[in-house]
């Protein structure tokens, strides 16, 4: 427990600790001017590292509450501290990291209340229902000739009260249903986010103010939206579902010719998002389960919720982690900075998906295929990476092309960001208007400079990582000219990006 009084600067900390077996509450406490060390606003936060492992932590919960600090005369009404005084024998290190360190959480949680506070005083948008965002939504777009506000009276009717047996799917933001609205004499799918979901407000609001303004055959067209209760996107129906659901669920096999198009049309949509549109747009969530298909099988990528715009030119300054994992680029996850490179590696990750009929992670295979992109990659380098196509296709394809979209997918993953290929770049080889690059035989590893404090540095296999290996090879067209350079290693105390 941490407790700070700011009439009396005075901040207590009881913590426990175990002595020969045996838990003992002990008590510490110090006079400090939080006023002094800390600034106006701070923002609090829980972070937890494993080194090379991977895991997931969870707050199971925590709690904050506070009291008025002075009565009318302005005098404390804060109880004393229940502290023990301090003697000559006490570890005085333990005792100021403990006060100093508990100071700065209790203080950082009264800035975050207080920040929220403001915030919500003063109308900015939180998780919770905010009249004031969903006005600006109505004021922006019933103005023009675009998505159209739906009663949800309207909605309940076409997806027959959201009835169990018309949902398409369930994903961490809710249900899709399936829905036919008789004035538009059409299906639709209706997305509605649930009260659980880790979409918010503002993610269901930047995906409205996004998806709206964007007009591509290769995106799926958002129709109306409505937040009557809660909040409800209408999308043009998708015939086909999801493309995850072809290559890892269907009892019917999804053909080659309909996949390499698949491929092909993705890379469209993302074409026009990061280059032909009046701003960047940087998707964040690009995987199979988002990328939709019509009824002859054309591509519409979708779920804009985490989407954010840059203006061309620019990067992203966001910092927030946001995605999948198995889709997120290893520079992504330490820096939490999206870019098009993360775009064009979860890309790259969906092309070898498509190609080898697998997931990026997949635990029921050897342990040498465990991870999509390192097994792909051992193929290549042994000159066998036609042997990743996915045998439910029993070699009805066409190997020349099986063969550019395995290379195309590897060479959008790799991990060093700056040898990604821009999706223009992918598209010309998809094509065949250029020829396919050289990658190096064995999986580069990327090294990261640690530069601001948080940040990580990244590296990969140990052995190379000692020996201080760097290969690289060329790759010429007459269009332009590529080089593919695995970085040399900086730091030997880095930690694994591709755990061994």
């Amino acid at each position: 427990m941490v407790r700070y009084d700011s009439v009396s600067k005075n901040i207590s900390v009881a913590y426990t600790s175990y002595l020969n077996g045996t838990q003992v509450m002990r008590y510490v406490h110090y006079t400090v001017d939080l006023d002094q060390y800390l600034p106006d606003l701070v923002i609090v936060g829980f972070s937890a590292a494993t080194g090379a492992l991977t895991a997931l932590h969870k707050i199971n919960s925590w709690s904050f509450d506070s009291t008025s600090l002075v009565d009318e005369n302005n005098t404390s009404i804060l109880p004393e501290p229940r502290v023990k005084p301090k003697s000559g024998n006490d570890n005085v290190g333990l005792v100021v990291g403990l006060v100093v360190g508990g100071g700065v959480i209790l203080a950082g949680v009264l800035g975050l209340v207080w920040f929220f506070f403001c915030k919500k005083r003063g109308g900015g948008e939180s998780d919770d229902e905010d009249p004031m965002v969903y006005d600006s939504i109505d004021d922006e777009f019933e103005k023009g000739t675009g998505p159209r506000k739906f009663a949800y009276s309207n909605l309940a009717r076409a997806t027959s009260n959201f009835l169990e047996g018309e949902k398409l799917g369930e994903g961490g933001f809710g249900g899709v249903y399936k829905g036919f609205i008789k004035e538009l004499d059409s299906y639709v799918d209706v997305k509605r986010v649930s009260r659980g979901s880790k979409q918010g407000l503002k993610e269901y609001a930047a995906e409205v103010r996004i998806i709206s303004r964007l007009r591509h055959q290769n995106l799926v067209q958002l129709i109306g939206w409505c937040h009557e209760k809660g909040e409800l996107l209408v999308y043009e129906f998708m015939p086909n579902g999801s493309l995850d659901t072809h290559l890892f669920k269907a009892r019917s096999l999804l053909a080659w010719e309909a996949r390499y198009k698949i491929g092909q049309g993705l890379a469209a949509g993302l074409f026009y998002l990061h280059e032909e549109w009046e701003q960047c747009v940087l998707h964040r969530d690009i995987k199979s389960s988002n990328v939709m298909l019509d009824s002859n099988f054309n591509v519409k990528l979708g779920d804009f919720g985490l989407a954010r715009l840059v203006d061309h030119g620019k990067q992203s300054q966001t910092t927030v982690l946001a995605g999948t994992l198995g889709y997120m680029a290893p520079e992504y996850t330490t820096t939490g900075k999206a870019s098009k490179e993360t775009d064009i590696y979860s890309f790259g990750i969906v092309a070898l998906e498509i190609a080898c009929g697998r997931k990026p992670v997949d635990v029921k295979l050897g342990r040498h295929q465990i991870n999509m992109v390192e097994w792909v990659w051992k193929l290549y380098g042994e000159g066998k990476v036609i042997e990743a196509a996915d045998p439910k296709l029993c070699g009805d394809f066409d190997e020349k092309q099986m063969e550019c979209l395995l290379i195309v997918g590897l060479w959008c993953v790799h991990p060093d960001s700056n040898i990604r290929p821009s999706i223009q770049q992918a598209i010309q080889v998809l094509n065949f208007e250029v020829p396919s690059p050289i990658l190096p035989s064995k999986m580069p590893v990327a090294s990261y400079i640690a530069a601001p404090v948080s940040f990580l540095i990244v590296s990969g296999n140990t052995s190379d990582l000692e020996r201080g290996q760097t290969k690289s090879s060329g790759y010429n067209t007459n269009a332009s000219q590529f080089t593919t350079t695995s970085a040399s290693y900086s730091s030997p105390s880095a930690s694994l990006l591709h755990a061994k």
